[in-house]
């Protein structure tokens, strides 16, 4: 099966309960999104903000991982009871890396002055150039 390269958008709170799950979702938990993704996919977790729609300002690229399993599955989470569809993730050590510097870099940004629409879904395939442009500045 041909690799594909993935940017999720999730609140920054959510992205570190996934690393440190070591798990993957993605649209609010949507099996729809997940069942986009196969072992051994790369993705890169996009946050604008800290919370769902509120909380402070992040703009950046916060989590760089790897699908691990190959099928995903339902997971209920005790500390709100919400259940969402997930797949096992590993996940690198890595520095959060500002959106905005790198705009012109990034192939699916068509117009850096409207950049913040590319990342109104959530979850996209990207180039694997533009992973590989993201991933680099993330790497320690």
């Amino acid at each position: 099966m041909t690799q594909k390269f993935w940017i999720g958008v999730v609140a920054g709170d959510h992205a570190k309960i996934a690393v440190e799950n070591r798990v993957c979702a993605f649209s609010h938990g949507k099996q729809s999104a997940v069942d986009k993704l196969s072992v051994g996919d790369p993705f890169i977790y996009y946050a604008p903000k800290s919370g769902i729609g509120e909380g402070a300002t992040i703009q950046a690229f916060v989590a760089l991982g790897t699908v691990t399993s190959n099928a995903p599955y339902q997971r209920k989470w005790a500390h709100t009871g919400f259940t969402a569809w997930v797949h096992d993730a590993g996940y690198e050590d890595i520095r959060e890396v500002p959106t905005k510097p790198m705009l012109e870099d990034l192939s699916f940004i068509t117009n850096p002055r409207y950049w913040g629409m590319a990342f109104r879904r959530g979850l996209f395939q990207i180039e694997q150039q533009d992973f590989e442009v993201i991933a680099k500045a993330m790497r320690k």
